[in-house]
């Protein structure tokens, strides 16, 4: 039962319970692109169907995660069908679980609100926004936010982070942002305020077919 029931797995060289980062990050992008698609549909269509499927898969996902074991989680089994020729990267499993508690916290909310009563407020929209922010934050730049929240509270406790960031060392050369690349990264950001200003009237009108072939309505 202990094998069962049991957050992080041990690994030959780590004195903790440690998961793989590498299939956390391919689970996050999963519920991500769920997630996007359901509360696009609501956005388009005002249709809530697909949105209340997504929350009882996460809301499901994450009580597996929690209180039986990370590796027995849907998504984070799919997540390691996809990267397993990738080489693992272990963190610590204990932020790792603070931080989906928040994520659980979240879906019982949603579940109660839009599932149970049956209603949608900005409480809901707020609480989509800011899963969606943690899921991407950590798909796609490996930022786990609601794991520097443990770091917040039990400062020195985190061990074995993404990147090795609890650890304290010196930017490799690699790493470090010249004064050029930021003017480049301000500028693009002012290119694209521009065009949206200058050409919006010429871009929001709808495309004409090609071939002359008119697409259903």
């Amino acid at each position: 039962m202990k094998k069962i029931i049991k957050f992080g797995e041990d690994v030959d060289g780590f004195d903790i319970p440690v998961v793989n980062e590498r299939e956390i990050r391919a689970g996050a992008g999963i519920l991500f692109l769920m997630m996007i698609i359901s509360i696009m549909t609501v956005i388009l269509k005002g249709d809530f169907l697909l949105l209340k499927y997504a929350i009882v898969i996460f809301l499901a996902d994450f009580l597996i995660r929690v209180f039986i074991n990370p590796k027995f989680s849907p998504t984070l089994i799919i997540g390691r069908l996809i990267v397993r020729n990738q080489v693992p990267e272990y963190v610590g499993a204990q932020q790792k679980k603070f931080a989906w508690i928040i994520g659980l916290v979240f879906a019982v909310i949603m579940f109660i609100l839009i599932i149970v009563v049956n209603t949608y407020s900005p409480i809901t929209g707020i609480i989509c926004l800011i899963c969606l922010i943690f899921l991407f934050f950590e798909s796609a730049f490996g930022i786990c936010l609601g794991c520097k929240f443990y770091s917040m509270i039990y400062k020195g406790k985190a061990q074995y982070c993404p990147g090795e960031v609890c650890d304290v060392n010196s930017k490799q050369d690699i790493q470090k942002t010249s004064k050029t690349q930021i003017v480049i990264a301000f500028g693009f950001i002012i290119f694209i305020v521009l065009t949206i200003l200058l050409f919006n009237d010429n871009l929001i009108e709808p495309p004409h077919a090609l071939f002359g072939i008119e697409h259903p309505k």
